[in-house]
């Protein structure tokens, strides 16, 4: 079985290591770099979310998906689309209607952030903002209820943006679980990596 964390956009896979080492399982996990994905390509959600359905064909069956805010959205697409194929889903932090007027703030911030602040976030300053605006009519709303696998919603206790999204995921998708972290805001990875590897451990184990 193979177990893949997705990360946020701002964030590389390395962001995932404190959490994994916290992970009790000797799990086979993968952390791909959502970046490398789109090089050469167009900074669009669709071609990343390609790049994903691309990348899962090869992956030995059933699949564990993890993901964090783009992440989480991108795993829960995956899930609806191939059901047959997804074994468990946690999403973190994660919207399943995008909230434009909150994407259209971010991208001011973004037009007014010096490119400088972005060559550790994986993408350059060009591709959050035309990733960011590809983004923009998402909704999974009306498939939420084809979800058969386990789920796992988790919202940092300081994620105000996410946390009536989460609530309603848990409400929404049939027979899901909802856990709060303590100290923590929208990154759980790297506010309580701790904590999240502990909640994680617990799910996994009693899959």
């Amino acid at each position: 079985m193979k177990y893949i964390f997705l990360h946020g956009l701002g964030q590389v896979p390395s962001d995932w290591e404190a959490t994994i080492k916290k992970l009790d399982l000797g799990l086979d996990v993968d952390c791909p770099d959502l970046s490398d994905w789109l090089s050469g390509k167009e900074a669009s959600y669709f071609n990343l979310y390609h790049a994903l359905g691309s990348y899962c064909e090869q992956q030995e069956e059933p699949l564990h998906l993890c993901g964090l805010s783009l992440g989480g959205i991108l795993a829960l697409h995956y899930a609806l689309e191939h059901a047959e194929k997804v074994a468990s889903l946690v999403l973190i932090g994660t919207q399943y209607v995008m909230p434009k007027r909150l994407l259209k703030f971010q991208n001011m911030i973004f037009h007014l952030m010096p490119s400088r602040s972005f060559r550790k976030m994986g993408f350059g300053k060009k591709d959050f903002i035309s990733l960011s605006k590809s983004m923009m009519d998402l909704d999974f709303q009306k498939d939420l209820e084809k979800i058969n696998c386990r789920v796992l919603v988790l919202c940092g206790e300081k994620d105000k943006a996410n946390m009536s999204a989460a609530i309603e995921l848990k409400q929404q998708i049939n027979h899901a679980e909802l856990e709060i972290i303590p100290h923590a805001g929208h990154e759980i990875n790297k506010d309580n990596p701790v904590e999240l590897g502990k909640i994680l451990s617990d799910f996994y184990r009693c899959k």
